[in-house]
């Protein structure tokens, strides 16, 4: 078995310091804003939302691949909410496993224009398990 290279692409990828509420880039100075298991942990996730819209040009693009509130209403729901008001966000770096990640995104005034909602690992009934991948704009 061999591998054979057809083309190579090159992207250029800018790496800054910064943070999700302050981010260190200009006004529609982005093609795409991408969070990744991040915003769970953000202090303010609807002051990151809007540094995405303020940093995104025109017809730019928000990625989101996120663990969320469990999918179905039920008793899992209600225990995110609870480890969430006490000691949960202390013992895992700042998370907050019950946020509405869809409803912020929305609210923030991004249309997802594809949502993906599933279990991680699949089949799990895990605090962490619910997981959204979504495209925006």
């Amino acid at each position: 078995v061999g591998l054979v290279v057809v083309g190579v692409a090159v992207v250029v990828v800018d790496v800054v310091d910064g943070t999700a509420e302050q981010l260190p880039v200009p006004d529609a100075g982005a093609d795409a804003v991408v969070f990744t298991l991040v915003l769970c942990t953000v202090t303010d996730p609807g002051q990151a939302l809007a540094e995405a819209r303020r940093v995104l040009r025109p017809g730019g693009e928000l990625r989101v691949l996120e663990h969320v509130m469990a999918h179905e209403p039920g008793p899992l729901r209600s225990v995110q909410r609870a480890l969430d008001a006490t000691f949960w966000p202390l013992l895992a770096g700042g998370c907050h496993c019950a946020r509405d990640t869809v409803g912020a995104v929305e609210r923030a005034g991004f249309a997802f224009e594809s949502l993906d909602r599933f279990t991680f690992p699949a089949g799990s009934r895990g605090l962490e398990s619910s997981v959204v991948l979504g495209r925006a704009r």
